[in-house]
């Protein structure tokens, strides 16, 4: 697999959520390539937090999504502290849906799990992915041009990549944004799941800057 590298200065937006101030990082504001849409998406293996290793190559036929996490970021405590992420791994694995999430903190960075960690937070989330991929040295990230926290990804049972960007439509920190707003994987899932194209298959990606091991650049 190429090396990706990934700029440690990025654009931040000074937001405020309960009278604490919290950082969004726009996509554009990283130079990291990112896989394009229709072709096939970067294969990848890794280990999950149970010793598990995964294949991308050996699932496909399936429809997988990719969640990008770091569990001390406020936009992915928006959807896990609101159940909404919770709910849409349940939805998706009930389509047969294969939902990974994505620990790709680095060593020694903020959101890095160790594999008890990482189960730790499973069980007490009450979080309902097929697997926590354990990625501290962000390959599968840079393989996705992952930016944020969560960033998403849907690769189609041909293993195309039909969807990359945002959870939904409201870039905030707000629990209270999240019914308002367009559940852009929820609807593409949906559209996959009936044999139609993604509509909105590119949206823009918030969160967190995507926490990538130092270089000594």
């Amino acid at each position: 697999m190429s090396s990706f590298s990934v700029p440690r200065r990025s654009l931040m937006l000074g937001l405020t959520a309960g009278g604490a101030a919290i950082a969004l990082v726009p996509a554009a504001a990283f130079a990291t390539s990112s896989p394009d849409l229709g072709k096939p998406a970067p294969l990848f293996t890794a280990v999950d937090s149970n010793g598990k290793s995964w294949s991308l190559a050996d699932l496909k036929g399936k429809v997988v999504v990719l969640e990008t996490t770091n569990h001390d970021c406020p936009y992915v405590r928006k959807h896990y502290n609101s159940q909404n992420m919770q709910t849409q791994q349940r939805e998706a694995a009930a389509k047969g849906v294969v939902w990974l999430t994505v620990a790709s903190s680095a060593t020694g960075e903020q959101g890095h799990v160790t594999a008890s960690q990482a189960n730790d937070l499973t069980k007490s989330r009450d979080a309902a992915p097929a697997a926590v991929l354990l990625d501290p040295q962000s390959k599968i990230a840079r393989a996705y041009g992952a930016t944020v926290t969560p960033h998403m990804y849907i690769i189609d049972a041909k293993g195309a990549l039909v969807y990359k960007g945002g959870i939904d439509s409201i870039p905030s920190s707000n629990v209270a944004d999240i019914p308002k707003a367009k559940q852009y994987v929820r609807v593409a899932l949906d559209e996959v799941a009936a044999g139609k194209p993604v509509a909105e298959a590119s949206t823009k990606a918030y969160g967190c800057s995507l926490k990538y091991p130092k270089t000594s650049t």
